[in-house]
């Protein structure tokens, strides 16, 4: 049953999880039966809410962050990277890869329940003026799922209606199909979900119109994405937060530019989740804990230098994932306050006393650190080696960390990407985190807007929209400096502006195969990756287990490419 396309419905909802305004509540009932549960009210909603869940195994997870962010030309592996071949592309890339087998699973059995409650709701219980509701957030979630299915694998199975049991035949859909899906999905949630929500976390209006403006995006329908993401912008009362820098303060998550968030809580009991759609994965405690553990993956080993030991402040280092150096070059830190907002250039002393270290000739020299002293400095520069042993301090420098062409020459020293930190977590080895993941924010529908502006011949038009972004990252005083001409204004600026704003937020990937610049940009900037990557590259390959257990195998092929 494991290795089938679908996984038996269970008859009883998900999750449990707490149940208060901010956080949607999720009950784990059993004994029943899938048609009688459904039959009740407590059972509809139950399964309309655990059609979140597995927007929780995706963002802020470290498989979901490595297919969406690695092996672009802003992330490579750092030493702790546990799947390397997302990383390279290289020949071990293939069906057999563990994190594409989990959300292979996970997204078709997403799909299901989502089908099941779109073709529930109408007959359920529910109040009539409930139930349009319930079912634009299931449709808004089937066509989330359906996105992350079609960008990831092209043009696999499709299906809109429940399986219960086991089905061993697989179709071969267009993208165009799923598309002309989602589409549908998001026009129904748009028309049908309400402005506003009391229960933070659930799906609305404005999202399904964000989300309807960054589909059409990706289909190319400029005017469309143009609209709705302007409509977004102007309608609904969203502002960008003043800073970038308070944006990412973890007590204010809550913020007038966040669109639609997958939330998680800072309680470590009912954090441990079980998605109750596929088999739990017993080997894998960080895809099935629930929370949220970006907050781990970006850092470098920072506890193991002189004067450092790991704390709540500067995070758990898992050391998973590092910045390429072009992705530093990105920021001019002179104007652009994101640079020192996104990564984390000083590490004070949290482990006082005296220490022994090696200089660039190979002498021994003691130095001594008080509480609070600088104890690491990180850079993008090269400093020269006299300078690095005259300071009591350990310098990371570009030269420490890069090759002159970019490539990682160590991967466990490098500038941390600091955004996700959680300074609320308990105890220094907790992996559970708390902070929401912004899926959608008012950001990104300005540089839509840019966008669309732009590729209708417009830039003029666009212009405002992403100068608006680049205004508000200015350090004070810098407005002006940040703004950019018309003539700047290119589809590639628009990538490295995306990258300056959205570093880690799980759409690198996404968005340098929808402009069909994932394969120039990782040969031009990842040097771990360049010397593999190719054009079949762009979608990834079917987890086997899949392929094998098929009845149709000639009909339903592995992706071009892969073994």
């Amino acid at each position: 049953m494991k290795k089938l396309l679908y996984k038996i419905l269970l008859p009883v909802s998900l999750l449990a999880t707490p149940s208060c305004e901010s956080f949607l509540k999720e009950e784990n009932v059993s004994g029943l039966t899938a048609d009688s549960y459904y039959n009740t009210v407590e059972g509809i909603e139950s399964l309309v809410n655990s059609l979140y869940t597995p927007m929780r195994f995706w963002y802020g997870k470290e498989n979901g962050i490595a297919i969406s962010e690695l092996g672009t030309d802003i992330f490579t592996r750092g030493s702790g990277m546990e799947s390397p071949p997302i990383a390279l592309y290289n020949s071990d890339l293939s069906g057999a890869n563990t994190a594409l087998n989990f959300y292979w699973t996970r997204f078709y059995a997403a799909l299901n329940a989502c089908n099941a409650a779109v073709a529930r709701i109408p007959q359920s219980p529910l109040a009539d003026n409930l139930k349009p509701v319930r079912e634009g957030e299931a449709r808004f979630l089937r066509a989330f799922y359906l996105w992350h299915i079609v960008e990831t694998w092209g043009g696999v199975h499709l299906s809109t209606t429940e399986t219960i049991g086991v089905q061993t035949t697989a179709n071969r859909t267009p993208v165009e199909a799923f598309y002309t899906q989602i589409f549908q999905d998001l026009e129904f949630a748009s028309n049908n979900l309400p402005v506003t929500t009391n229960q933070y976390g659930r799906v609305t209006k404005p999202a399904a119109e964000a989300f309807k403006a960054r589909m059409h995006l990706y289909r190319g329908q400029y005017a469309e994405a143009a609209a709705l993401a302007k409509k977004v912008i102007n309608d609904y009362g969203f502002s960008l937060v003043p800073t970038y820098e308070g944006l990412w303060n973890i007590a204010n998550i809550k913020n007038p530019e966040a669109i639609f968030v997958v939330n998680f809580t800072a309680d470590l009991i009912l954090n441990r989740e079980f998605d109750g759609l596929t088999s739990a994965t017993a080997d894998d405690i960080l895809l099935r804990d629930g929370g949220n553990n970006s907050h781990m993956m970006f850092l470098m080993t920072y506890d193991q230098l002189p004067g450092m030991q790991r704390d709540i402040r500067y995070g758990r280092p898992f050391s998973r994932f590092m910045p390429t150096a072009y992705l530093l070059d990105l920021f001019d830190e002179t104007k652009d306050s994101r640079f020192n907002a996104t990564f984390e250039t000083v590490w004070y002393s949290n482990r006082p006393g005296t220490y022994k270290v090696t200089t660039s000739t190979g002498a021994q020299k003691d130095v001594t650190f008080k509480a609070g002293d600088t104890a690491i400095y990180a850079t993008k520069y090269v400093v020269p080696a006299a300078v690095k042993d005259a300071k009591p301090y350990t310098i990371i420098d570009r030269s420490r960390t890069y090759a002159p062409d970019g490539a990682p020459m160590v991967r466990d020293r490098y500038m941390s990407l600091k955004k996700f930190l959680d300074p609320l977590r308990l105890t220094i080895s907790q992996q559970q985190g708390r902070r929401d993941h912004f899926v959608l924010r008012l950001a990104e529908m300005y540089l839509i807007a840019a966008e669309a502006e732009l590729m209708q011949g417009r830039p003029n038009d666009g212009l405002p929209f992403i100068n608006a972004v680049r205004r508000r990252a200015a350090l004070p005083g810098k407005q002006a400096e940040m703004e950019i001409t018309a003539e700047q204004l290119t589809v590639d600026f628009i990538l490295d502006e995306r990258a300056r704003e959205l570093a880690g937020e799980q759409q690198r990937w996404f968005d340098l195969k929808r402009t069909n610049k994932l394969v120039e940009r990782v040969k031009a900037h990842n040097p771990d990756a360049a010397t593999n990557i190719q054009a079949f590259h762009m979608l990834r390959p079917i987890p086997q287990a899949q392929l094998d257990v098929i009845t149709n195998p000639s009909e339903f092929t592995q992706n071009d490419g892969y073994n």
